[in-house]
């Protein structure tokens, strides 16, 4: 039973006025106080402020730059951490948690630090493609003229009180995704059977699964992370809460996604942060390090590439590897906040191995940038360089008859659908070449009120070998989305907005992969929206 009411909680009741009187506002029946607990923050530019909490932050701390609402975020981002010295536990604002708070259950879970909470995320697209596919490269609304269910996820959190640096804590998060969306998490080899198997339009992931370690005596904290967890650093994420606009940026939607390992990071002043880690390459799980299969083309004899029976000049033994991109892999970035919190430099090395062509096995090279101008304008920057070693050559006919028939990890007999992209090399008498591409963007934030946001994304995007946008050959693109971020309360959240992309040198656009129907189009232009509610 929830606690008596206060004395003075009669007549109108506000619990933005009086947080003591919440009980008395909510009432006390669960489906009760789920709704009312939207109806009071409608409108509202964030929750009741409980005057009884403990400070958010560290004394001395850089500044916080953001509110949410409107942005995604309140500190800029920063991947496979949870915030140092600004974060408390049970801080989620989250409907579901205020709607149990009165309950044995809801009680257990506050008293452990514990959260449950999450969102749902429709959405909708209409472009000037036709095709099923037709509008990749562009990612998440690839196909045209659609409504689908990008996203539904639910969260089990423990936060790290952060803030605090007496003593040892520890979190953890356990996510859970069923949409569309799940086409761009999939581990290669954690139920990858619906995305590189069957080529399911909808299914699930576990796109985080991690716990962590707080040491707050080691400099001003150590933070050390440990499984899967969202690849850093990137302006943009998979999670919809996290992204700024509803669609996705080229250079996101070809970029590496996730990682699993061990990650540290040092808070070495309120202003450096330093992150070491090692992971097992990207978009592949550990249980996938060192396993082999039969290399059929070998093992069968096969001479469709010429070379005589069963000779394989890209894989020459009778077994290889399923994945050569799982494997020891480093990861290191640095982070610089200034102390009033208005701009953050972000470089990072993400995946540092011998870049062999694996599932996502990716070599990024890049940083992000963020700079506050006032409390209307900000900007978010973003620009990297992938390459990848040893990728099959499409412009070669034995490299193709090798992958067709067997003789690669990723050939259609041990990945029906959706293996990791060939490349148009330049020299067609090559079997394999290394491959790159390039990627540079920015976010142009103009925040109208605590609830509006408007965006503008320009984009650069390099792709010489076609390598990761799957074209025919050498590629650049330039893309222009506009787009307003709109909240009703600090849950619900509309975005729509207009965008242009633009292909140069090859058509990129219209295409239907699945059913062998090439690309006729240079440019697209789509309109888009999606809502977000949270629970």
């Amino acid at each position: 039973m929830p606690a008596p009411a206060p004395a003075d909680c009669t007549g109108p009741v506000d619990p933005y006025k009086n947080y003591a009187c919440m009980d008395t506002y909510l009432g006390t029946g669960v489906l009760d106080r789920f709704f009312n607990y939207y109806r009071l923050e409608w409108g509202e530019g964030g929750p009741p402020t409980d005057p009884n909490a403990p400070p958010g932050r560290r004394d001395g701390w850089p500044a916080t730059p953001e509110t949410t609402p409107p942005m995604p975020y309140t500190e800029f981002p920063n991947g496979a951490v949870t915030s140092i010295g600004v974060t408390r536990p049970n801080s989620v604002d989250s409907p579901l948690m205020m709607a149990i708070a009165n309950t044995s259950f809801g009680k257990f879970l506050a008293d452990n630090d514990f959260q449950i909470y999450g969102w749902v995320q429709p959405g909708f697209n209409l472009s000037t493609n036709s095709r099923q596919y037709g509008n990749a490269p562009i990612a998440y609304t690839v196909n045209p003229n659609v409504a689908q269910l990008d996203q539904s996820v639910l969260y089990l959190d423990r936060f790290p009180d952060t803030v605090q640096t007496d003593h040892i804590d520890w979190g953890m998060r356990l996510s859970v995704l069923y949409g569309q969306n799940y086409r761009y998490t999939n581990s290669y080899g954690l139920a990858s059977w619906q995305f590189n198997g069957d080529n399911g339009w909808m299914g699930y992931d576990f796109p985080m699964v991690y716990g962590e370690l707080w040491i707050p005596q080691v400099f001003q904290g150590l933070m050390i992370r440990v499984g899967r967890y969202i690849s850093i650093p990137d302006i943009e994420a998979q999670l919809a809460p996290n992204n700024i606009l509803y669609t996705h940026s080229i250079s996101y939607s070809w970029d590496n996604y996730t990682n699993t390992g061990v990650v540290t990071s040092w808070q070495v002043s309120k202003n450096w942060m330093v992150q070491l880690g090692v992971v097992d390459g990207t978009e592949t799980p550990l249980w996938r390090y060192g396993e082999k299969i039969g290399n059929q083309y070998v093992l069968s004899g096969s001479n469709a590439a010429g070379f005589g029976p069963g000779i394989d000049p890209l894989y020459p033994d009778s077994t290889m590897l399923k994945d050569p991109g799982n494997q020891p892999t480093g990861v290191a970035c640095v982070r610089f906040e200034s102390n009033d919190g208005n701009d953050v430099i972000y470089p990072c090395l993400d995946g540092i191995n011998n870049g062999k062509w694996g599932y996502n096995n990716l070599q990024w090279h890049g940083f992000t940038y963020y700079h506050k101008f006032n409390d209307h304008w900000h900007i978010d920057f973003e620009s990297y360089y992938m390459s990848e070693n040893g990728v099959p050559n499409l412009r070669n006919s034995q490299a193709v008859a090798l992958f067709e028939n067997g003789g690669t990890p990723f050939s259609p007999q041990y990945t029906k659908f959706n293996p990791p992209n060939l490349a148009f090399c330049a020299n067609a008498a090559m079997l394999k070449c290394g491959v790159e591409s390039a990627g540079a963007l920015m976010y142009i934030n103009y925040t109208i009120d605590p609830l509006n946001n408007i965006t503008l994304r320009p984009e650069y995007y390099w792709d010489p070998q076609g390598w990761r946008t799957g074209t025919g050959g050498y590629t650049q693109y330039m893309e222009y989305t506009f787009g307003w971020q709109h909240w009703l309360s600090p849950q619900i959240e509309f975005r729509p907005e207009l965008s242009y992309w633009r292909s140069f040198h090859t058509r990129a656009y219209n295409a239907d992969p699945y059913a062998g129907i090439p690309p006729n189009k240079f440019e697209t232009t789509e309109f888009a929206s999606d809502v977000i509610v949270h629970f």
